[in-house]
């Protein structure tokens, strides 16, 4: 069943050329280097300097074996180190996990018509 994480936070107005490039850095190494599909969101409606990274994991253990090994990396802490310290407003992010619904039951009752 697969994990959905979903993670907004505000870009600092000051640092917005430099936020979004830490941010596509940050997604490229994540999606070549961990099991996971890194996605980012920019806004469309809602506050303008608000964005998300949308993660898609196997399941729960994945998203835990995966962030071990991202916290373990130095090269990714580093990405990381000027995305909280440097890029977002503190405080601003803010973390929900999801996750898919089975389908299976909905195609059996779909056989039985």
């Amino acid at each position: 069943m697969s994990i959905f994480v979903y993670q907004t936070f505000q870009i600092k107005q000051d640092k917005f050329k430099e936020g979004i490039d830490n941010l596509r850095e940050i997604k490229c190494f994540r999606n070549e280097h961990y099991a996971q599909k890194v996605e980012i969101l920019t806004p469309v409606s809602g506050e303008d300097h608000t964005y998300a990274f949308l993660t898609t994991y196997e399941g729960l253990a994945e998203m835990e074996l995966q962030s071990k090994k991202m916290f373990d990396d130095e090269e990714y802490l580093k990405l990381i180190e000027a995305f909280f310290l440097q890029n977002i407003v503190q405080g601003s992010m803010n973390t929900q996990i999801f996750r898919s619904i089975s389908e299976k039951k909905i195609a059996k009752k779909e056989e039985k018509k």
